[in-house]
Parts: structure tokens; C-alpha cells; sequence
């Protein structure tokens, strides 16, 4: 499943090295690419949609129109 996330937090290569680290803690089977310019999040995944954004948001960035509840 791709999912694409808009993850206006982003603004270096370093976030993007964080998130693709988190979601690999969680989903170590993910291909996760960030794309740093257009602030988006792709990952293809056997993991939910939900903790995929659970990953995002535990490595300290925001999801646009997620709460994690």
C-alpha cells in the first residue's frame, strides 16, 4: 500500500532522515522517501495508515489533519 502524507514540519534532510528512521523502527520492511521540498512522506507499507503517522509524529513532527490521539 503507498500511502503519501503531507508533513509540513519538514524543512531539512536531517527531518527526513529522522522519519524515515522512525517509520523503520516501527515498519523495518518500508520503503519511506521524503521528499524535503514538496513537504510529503511516501511510504509503501504492509503497516496502517495510522501507525505510519504514529511513526511520524513520535520522531517529533506533525501530519496535516492528524490528531494522535
Amino acid at each position: 500500500m503507498a500511502l503519501k502524507l503531507n508533513v509540513p514540519s519538514i524543512v531539512c534532510d536531517g527531518c527526513a532522515q529522522t522519519i524515515t528512521e522512525s517509520i523503520n523502527t516501527m515498519e523495518p520492511d518500508a520503503q519511506v522517501n521524503v521528499d524535503v521540498k514538496a513537504k510529503t512522506v511516501t511510504v509503501e507499507s504492509e503497516a496502517s495508515e495510522e501507525t505510519i503517522k504514529q511513526a511520524i509524529v513520535a520522531a517529533g513532527h506533525t501530519v496535516e489533519g492528524y490528531q494522535a490521539g
